[in-house]
């Protein structure tokens, strides 16, 4: 199979969809790869190391998008790399689709077969492609809240950790998945005061296996979350229901009563976000204010780290880029119903459930549109 790896052109971002070593892996395997120039320049390698690892330059993405019979990247597809797409060509990467009704109008005329990370599934029911993202975001949402809430980024003048004599800021995090669990590494790690809610008895209980008294753990129900929301000197949101817009649990007037500086940073802003005053931002923007709560709201947040987020995505997707390479689309998903789940649209057919809810499509079962 030919790989197409084009570069990355969402605002700031650096990562790239195959590493040279990657590639290297999957030529051993007998595909080829083309690649565009710089794709890789962002986090330290340059055309020359694609080369050595066996791939092919391509001096823009119309090429690399008009050869190959599969794109990969990272963050899903602006309008004009959407134009782009052709009938049966295969795309894997993050997509994001249930608040984005233009992207998924675009897919569906495309006729591609779109493969999203974030749905692909596992054993267990946990999410392999977006738990290492996962795991940067929240990480990176305790230093981001951290900067929001120093007083020269018009947050309320706090030490996320405090000082001896003076207390440290609460961090209230909502939900405790992977986000909220390396939220409260970090903010842990940091000395603040940490509170997680969970409306799961299973995900409280390993929490509070994992950190003891270090945390509380709060069952999310209405009223708790207003108390804690309103208590708080910075809130992550870390919701997810996997393929669906993320629920607005924080309202807007609930924001309009928290502590004048304090800051929320909406880890579920691809999904829409959590917080019902949340709209995406970019690395260049990263915050706003509304009622004097500073809100961070980037939407591709490791794309700040992207060194450390292409090695960690890449030792993730690598084994299903190889899977469908060497079985071809239609086995691949056939034969593994988790890489199935990562099915959102196929030639023109909605395959997710929670995208086609969501957006108002008819919802087809992608084991039956294989087969059509």
């Amino acid at each position: 199979m030919l790989i197409g790896v084009p570069k990355e052109i969402k605002n700031h971002e650096y990562r790239v969809g195959m590493l040279p070593a990657s590639v290297r892996e999957v030529i051993s395997h007998g595909h080829q790869v083309i690649v565009e120039t710089n794709a890789g320049a962002g986090i330290g390698f340059t055309d020359e190391d694609y080369v050595a690892a066996g791939a092919e330059i391509r001096d823009s993405a119309e090429k690399v998008f008009a050869e190959a019979e599969m794109i990969v990247k990272v963050k899903e597809p602006l309008a004009e790399e959407r134009a782009r797409l052709r009938e049966e060509q295969i795309l894997f990467t993050y997509l994001h689709l249930a608040p984005d009704l233009p992207q998924t109008q675009d897919l569906i005329k495309s006729k591609s077969i779109c493969i999203a990370y974030e749905t692909v599934t596992s054993n267990s029911g946990a999410l392999p492609l977006l738990a290492p993202m996962s795991e940067v975001a929240g990480r990176m949402s305790i230093q981001a809240g951290a900067q929001c809430l120093e007083k020269s980024n018009s947050g309320r003048g706090m030490l996320l950790g405090g000082v001896p004599g003076v207390s440290p800021a609460k961090v209230v995090i909502i939900g405790g998945g992977v986000v909220g669990t390396n939220a409260a590494q970090i903010a842990v790690g940091m000395g603040a005061h940490v509170a997680i809610l969970d409306r799961s008895i299973d995900v409280r209980r390993r929490l509070d296996a994992q950190f003891g008294s270090k945390i509380e753990t709060i069952f999310s129900s209405k009223d708790a979350l207003e108390q804690h929301v309103l208590a708080a000197d910075l809130v992550i949101g870390g919701v997810l229901i996997p393929g669906a817009a993320a629920p607005k649990l924080v309202s807007a007037e609930m924001i309009k009563h928290m502590k004048p500086g304090s800051a929320v940073v909406d880890v579920a802003i691809d999904q829409g976000g959590c917080f019902e005053t949340s709209k995406a931002t970019t690395h260049a923007e990263p915050t706003y204010i509304v009622d004097d709560v500073v809100h961070y709201c980037v939407a591709n947040m490791p794309g700040a780290v992207p060194r450390t987020s292409t090695f960690a995505l890449n030792n993730a997707t690598l084994p299903y880029i190889i899977a469908i390479a060497n079985k071809g689309y239609k086995a691949a998903l056939a034969s593994d119903k988790h890489l199935m789940n990562g099915l959102n649209v196929y030639k023109g057919l909605v395959t997710c459930h929670s995208v086609a809810d969501n957006l108002g499509f008819e919802y087809v079962d992608p084991n039956d549109a294989i087969n059509l």
